[in-house]
């Protein structure tokens, strides 16, 4: 197995505004971090898909109790737990599951699991999550040599281990509907991205990921003789047209700032070249940028849908299959971790996170309370370019230190009051 990855040097440290007196954290990180590494690599090497997260689950919890927290099982599969005493002010997430992709990375704590990876790095969040709860745990009982004596940290800090984040419409919902968030004010989360160098962060307030649905469209009508149109429904020739109009009359219908957009992937009617079909079927993908956007368009699909459809005497069955909106960046939370993440490494260290056009279903929670998540650099300085969802991902592990001081210094400012 691989050794501890060297520590980052970070020298451009300084204080940020409205500074409540908290000590730097990373001597406490770096009493648990060899533990989180292990972690890590454990539940990467036993990846489990949505949903059946039991042994991921069990690793967590045994983790957490081991250190003498009283985590809490969810239903299915994920956990959570409650570090301090008093009100909750805030929460921290992380997902577990991992996905149907083969494990090319060639480590020594690869996937055992044929078919099975955690190539979205959320074998990452949760080292991070677990990590930071067993850190907050060892600063409040007076565990570590931070001194913290001079703080008056009041509240509770909650850590989510949220399942299925990659099937859609998200584990995030189990957990909302299990009443976890009831008492949360306010949440953080992070993600992996091999786009940053390990070391640093991107942030953005506003959208930072995008909503994706799948449309599917069937039309039914009188199929005949291809000598014989008029007597037909044309099924194939309205597709053509439901396929070349409709996302174009919806960038006329949506604001272009939204970023809507319609692509087809899928067009099946028929089999032979002289008959009309009585059937067929288009299917793509709808992704926006905007939340409003994001709520009004299946009723506008239907509409214009319908409008184009309309002179061809076709039956219309649409299915909108919804899958995630936007997650939206509160400003005050952003505040919260970019403040935490200058104090811990310096001002050089954040920079601005493009919207992605992917989707995460944190999204629910952001709409339920206010909250923020930040992108966590995973790439190693000059080492190869890896892309999420891929077999080859391979992390760099310092990026678990890196996300343990933010997640821990954002928790205590919010203890203090800071924030």
């Amino acid at each position: 197995m691989n050794k501890t990855p060297p520590k980052l040097i970070h020298s451009d440290q300084q204080p940020v505004r409205d500074d409540p007196g908290l000590p730097r954290i990373a001597p406490a990180v770096e009493e648990v971090l060899d533990e989180a590494i292990t972690f890590r690599r454990d539940i990467h090497q036993h990846p489990e898909l949505s949903f059946r997260e039991f042994r991921t689950t069990d690793q967590i919890i045994d983790a957490l109790e081991r250190h003498g927290l009283q985590p809490n099982r969810l239903e299915s599969t994920g956990a959570w737990v409650d570090i301090g005493s008093g009100p909750i002010v805030l929460g921290i997430r992380a997902d577990i599951d991992a996905l149907p992709v083969r494990e090319e990375t060639g480590l020594p704590y690869a996937s055992v699991h044929d078919g099975i990876a955690h190539a979205c790095g959320h074998d990452i969040h949760t080292a991070v999550s677990l990590g930071t709860a067993i850190t907050l745990h060892r600063l409040l009982t007076r565990q570590t040599s931070v001194p913290v004596d001079h703080l008056d940290l009041t509240g509770r800090i909650r850590v989510i281990f949220q399942p299925a984040e990659e099937k859609i419409p998200g584990g995030s919902l189990e957990v909302i509907r299990q009443g976890v968030l009831e008492e949360i004010p306010r949440i953080i989360a992070l993600h992996a991205d091999p786009s940053f160098n390990v070391g640093t962060i991107g942030t953005r307030i506003g959208a930072i990921t995008s909503a994706t649905d799948t449309i599917r469209v069937t039309l039914t009508g009188r199929g005949g003789h291809t000598s014989r149109p008029q007597q037909t429904q044309d099924i194939v020739y309205a597709l053509a047209q439901i396929a070349a109009q409709v996302p174009a009359i919806l960038e006329r219908r949506i604001d272009v700032r939204s970023g809507a957009q319609l692509t087809w992937g899928h067009i099946q009617a028929g089999h032979a070249p002289n008959a009309i079909p009585a059937t067929g079927q288009l299917a793509g993908t709808l992704r926006t940028l905007d939340v409003d956007a994001w709520d009004s368009s299946s009723e506008l699909l239907d509409e214009v849908i319908g409008h184009v459809a309309a002179p061809f005497g076709v039956k219309v069955h649409l299915e909108h299959i919804r899958g995630v909106p936007p997650v939206v960046n509160n400003e005050p939370e952003m505040d919260l971790i970019e403040d935490a993440t200058r104090f811990e490494l310096g001002s050089r260290t954040i920079e601005l996170a493009s919207q992605s056009m992917g989707g995460e279903d944190f999204a629910w929670m952001t709409k339920k309370v206010p909250g923020a998540m930040f992108r966590l650099g995973t790439r190693t300085p000059s080492g190869p370019i890896y892309d999420l969802h891929q077999g080859d991902y391979n992390p760099d592990e310092r990026a678990i230190g890196v996300g343990m001081q933010i997640f821990t210094q954002a928790a205590l400012r919010a203890l203090v009051g800071a924030v």
